[in-house]
């Protein structure tokens, strides 16, 4: 079965092209192992995704700057004759089965197969051909742990799409929105489309979602300002939050719907503090005021970093990450699952890091994602990045801290 070229994926994952071709090697029979040979296969790959500044903002039609990083999923495919999709990923137990004449069949429920069913149903819907295939998956990208894993398979496949059966076409914002509707109305989680886009696009990148969605690429680096990205996983993950998720979306519309409007973009911190009296008696609820007010400074905090990286002010931009970590701890307030007063990892590791990074003097770190559970994100100088690793390993268990990098190809197809 033929493999993956080194130079296609030198394309992709620049120096790390060597380990990546292992990867690809170890897919190609994992495929052929469950699948059989096949003739005619193709590769695809989409990364995971980092949010740098911008919490909890997309779903109120906010702003973010966020990044695609080094983990990634990976698969390898062949179209087939009839209408299955099949799919098997790596170290999971059940295939994906779902049927493209009878996907009225599959309602919202748990699990991979009524994701993948919701993708094809918009996909379909937006005009895009399917067809059967089978796929073989492997993912380096944490599951619920906020950085996108399920986004990050959910471009995966619609590269797949676009590649097998649309001749490569399908443009990002596309696929994006067809994994939107799919955790929407099938999983019945209530995303926003940033993890979709950040995973799709590549590099870093600029969303302002004020009217529909638009996106700027941006030239940034964390090794433009000599440090690196660590990814800490503290070890709970997201699996059981919907609710907590749900009602900082909810809560911000409560605040909006009380200055007469839809989503929290359509007005301003001004009038928000002018009738802050009035909506507070009315509301009830001084949580959904606080986090209304984090998502006016955190958009605020966006474009100033957008400014910043503009004027190629990469430190800047640190100080903007710190801050907005600061906000989503005190206002936002998604470090920890209310009612949940003695188990707090979040906090913890955040409080472990921002020792570590007092003690060398330089670096900044953050909730990263959705909150509640999962990880954080530490920026810190290159030479400091193993030190910190070993650190934060004592207290959240080695093989739970991921240095990485911003990878600079999104949702794509290698070869």
């Amino acid at each position: 079965m033929r493999g993956v070229s080194l130079g296609g994926l030198e394309r992709v994952y620049g120096d790390d092209a060597v380990r990546a071709q292992a990867r690809y090697e170890a897919l190609a029979r994992g495929f052929v192992e469950h699948f059989g040979e096949a003739g005619a296969v193709s590769y695809f790959s989409a990364p995971g995704r980092s949010e740098i500044i911008g919490n909890h903002t997309d779903h109120n039609g906010g702003k973010i700057l966020a990044a695609s990083i080094t983990m990634d999923s990976i698969c390898v495919a062949a179209p087939t004759k009839g209408s299955l999709v099949r799919i098997v990923s790596e170290g999971y137990g059940e295939p994906i089965v779902v049927d493209l004449a009878r996907l009225d069949a599959i309602g919202p429920g748990a699990g991979s197969t009524p994701l993948v069913a919701g993708l094809m149903v918009a996909l379909r819907e937006r005009g895009c051909r399917l067809g059967g295939f089978d796929a073989y998956v492997s993912s380096e990208v944490i599951p619920s742990a906020g950085v996108s894993s399920s986004a990050s398979f959910e471009m995966l496949v619609g590269a797949l799409v676009s590649g097998l059966f649309n001749g490569g076409s399908l443009d990002i914002a596309t696929i994006a929105r067809a994994g939107q509707f799919a955790e929407n109305r099938y999983w019945n989680k209530a995303s926003g489309l940033m993890d979709q886009m950040a995973c799709g696009m590549g590099g870093t990148i600029l969303l302002d979602f004020s009217s529909g969605v638009s996106c700027r690429k941006l030239d940034f680096s964390f090794d433009d300002v000599g440090c690196g990205l660590v990814i800490v996983n503290t070890g709970r993950g997201h699996a059981d939050l919907s609710a907590e998720y749900s009602a900082i979306p909810g809560e911000m519309r409560l605040v909006a719907a009380a200055l007469g409007v839809d989503l929290l973009c359509q007005t301003s911190e001004e009038r928000l503090l002018a009738e802050l009296p009035r909506i507070r008696d009315e509301l009830g609820c001084d949580r959904a005021l606080l986090r209304a007010l984090h998502f006016f400074e955190e958009c605020d905090r966006v474009d100033e970093a957008a400014r910043a990286l503009d004027a190629k002010d990469g430190r800047r931009v640190l100080d903007l990450i710190r801050a907005s970590g600061n906000s989503s701890w005190k206002w936002l307030q998604n470090t920890v699952v209310p009612g949940s007063s003695k188990e707090q990892p979040i906090p913890l590791a955040l409080a472990l890091t921002e020792t570590y990074l007092s003690r060398i003097g330089a670096g900044v770190c953050r909730i990263h994602g959705g909150g509640f559970a999962g990880v954080l994100m530490c920026v810190l100088p290159t030479e400091e990045v193993t030190g910190y690793v070993e650190f934060i390993s004592r207290y959240v268990g080695r093989g739970n801290a991921y240095p990485l990098g911003i990878r600079q190809a999104g949702a794509t197809q290698v070869s």
